[in-house]
């Protein structure tokens, strides 16, 4: 939509973006929630387990070649190796690790040798939903969590289970295995799949109708003087700036809600994503918590509420295998870890490698700073009997603000580098180097230098 006045943007608005917005969005999926609904009836008809997975196996091959064609070769031969290492191994006691560093090593060559950076990156999520599906059962194979390597047939239901294989989220083999049991069609159930559909499609429309036009036009705090410069994005003066940066950064946030409420959608619609306590089902699956991110206490906070499924996986099967070595080790172990499942790109390494040290830190200083009044400042909010003397004083509400303000500037410098000019450098890496440090740079490396600061404050007071 190009620079329009005020008012004839809003009557622009509805049939120039909105309406072909949400048109696109539900011509994408519509055949990957048919698929996960016809998944859904076969896992109640009672059939025998191996039907089940046969079935589950050829709509996650469908749906592969619905969105990514004969590339989907990629993502089969990744299963293909995962099993064929647990098959050999199956006998070792540290499965896990190994097959860590060969899903990592065979990411990294298929992204280098095998194939261009577009068409890869365009695999990135089911890539990393298989890596993270088979790296979990190895954990829990060494565990004794699963007492057995899982048949071929088994392990490609779960891999290509159909609620998952695209959008994802990470489920473990424990849920995918209750979830074949097919539980009874309910209206809690449909309620759980609508409300999530429609929350993904409000995302979509915010992510990109409302937030690339925040100021210039739902919030005119500059009046036309913003609205002017607009187009060239040669807007000078600070403040401008982080406005701008701010507008990235809430256009990225709510591509992530997006694809959160549709794996929401999808996971749920295919019969998975519920939990059970006796005879009470509820499907209750949370994949991103907005609230927490927009408005957050912490960042700690953010990163675990941005996807929870993945940081249940990273937390449970890279930091307490990492902890080992230290705490601040651990954080960055996972982060990398992190990082390298998303790929090589530059940009999102330095967003992750960042947000290891800015949460570290942001961590030890408020868990000192807890220690040293005796107040609820932590990262994450107390319980009802912690043992703080402070809880509710005035200064205690200020503090957590004030650490609340900082993270807000976090996310803002963090996801000033997300916006749509990068996904037209994703074969030049060196353009989307540039592209970071040029934002980063406008921004004063702000971000970083309060990093940096906590930190020193943190050294002073220990």
């Amino acid at each position: 939509m190009g620079a329009f006045s005020r008012q004839k943007f809003f009557q622009e608005l509805a049939h120039g973006c909105l309406l072909p917005t949400a048109q696109q969005g539900l011509e994408q999926v519509w055949q990957l929630l048919v698929i996960c609904l016809l998944c859904r009836l076969l896992w109640m008809l009672g059939l025998p387990s191996f039907v089940k997975h046969l079935g589950t196996v050829a709509g996650g091959f469908y749906t592969l070649y619905l969105f990514f064609e004969l590339h989907m070769i990629w993502v089969v031969l990744l299963s293909l190796l995962c099993y064929l290492f647990l098959f050999l191994c199956r006998h070792s006691t540290i499965r896990g690790t190994f097959l860590s560093i060969t899903v990592l090593i065979y990411l990294l060559l298929g992204e280098l040798h095998m194939m261009d950076t577009t068409n890869w990156h365009k695999m990135r999520g089911s890539q990393m939903v298989v890596a993270m599906k088979a790296i979990s059962l190895a954990f829990d194979l060494d565990r004794g969590v699963v007492t057995s390597v899982p048949s071929p047939i088994e392990f490609m239901g779960y891999i290509y289970f159909v609620g998952t294989v695209i959008f994802g989220p990470w489920i473990s083999f424990s849920s995918y295995k209750e979830a074949l049991e097919g539980r009874k069609l309910s209206f809690s159930w449909l309620l759980k799949v609508s409300v999530s559909w429609v929350k993904s499609q409000v995302c979509l429309v915010i992510s990109n109708c409302v937030a690339p036009y925040l100021f210039p036009y739902f919030i005119p705090v500059y009046g036309d003087k913003l609205l002017r410069s607009k187009k060239r994005r040669k807007i000078r003066g600070t403040p401008a700036k982080w406005l701008l940066a701010y507008e990235n950064t809430m256009s990225f946030h709510f591509s992530n809600y997006f694809v959160g409420y549709l794996s929401e959608t999808t996971t749920t619609l295919a019969g998975a994503g519920f939990t059970e306590e006796k005879e009470n089902l509820k499907w209750d699956m949370t994949v991103s918590k907005p609230l927490n991110i927009e408005f957050p206490r912490s960042m700690v906070e953010v990163v675990t509420s941005w996807n929870l499924p993945m940081s249940s996986f990273l937390h449970t099967y890279v930091f307490k295998s990492a902890l080992k070595f230290g705490t601040f080790s651990a954080v960055m172990v996972t982060y990398t870890a992190s990082a390298l499942l998303h790929g090589l790109s530059f940009h999102l390494g330095a967003v992750l490698i960042s947000l290891g040290f800015i949460t570290y830190i942001e961590h030890v200083l408020r868990k000192r700073l807890a220690a040293i009044f005796n107040a609820c400042v932590l990262s994450k909010k107390c319980q009802a009997n912690c043992t703080h003397k402070n809880k509710k004083a005035l200064w205690v509400y200020m503090i957590n603000i004030a650490f609340s303000g900082l993270a807000i500037l976090h996310l803002t410098y963090l996801g000033s580098v997300f916006n749509s000019s990068v996904d037209y450098m994703e074969e030049d890496e060196d353009d989307i180097t540039h592209h970071t440090i040029q934002k980063w740079s406008e921004l004063s490396w702000t971000s970083h230098w309060v990093t940096f600061g906590c930190w020193i404050l943190y050294r002073l007071i220990l």
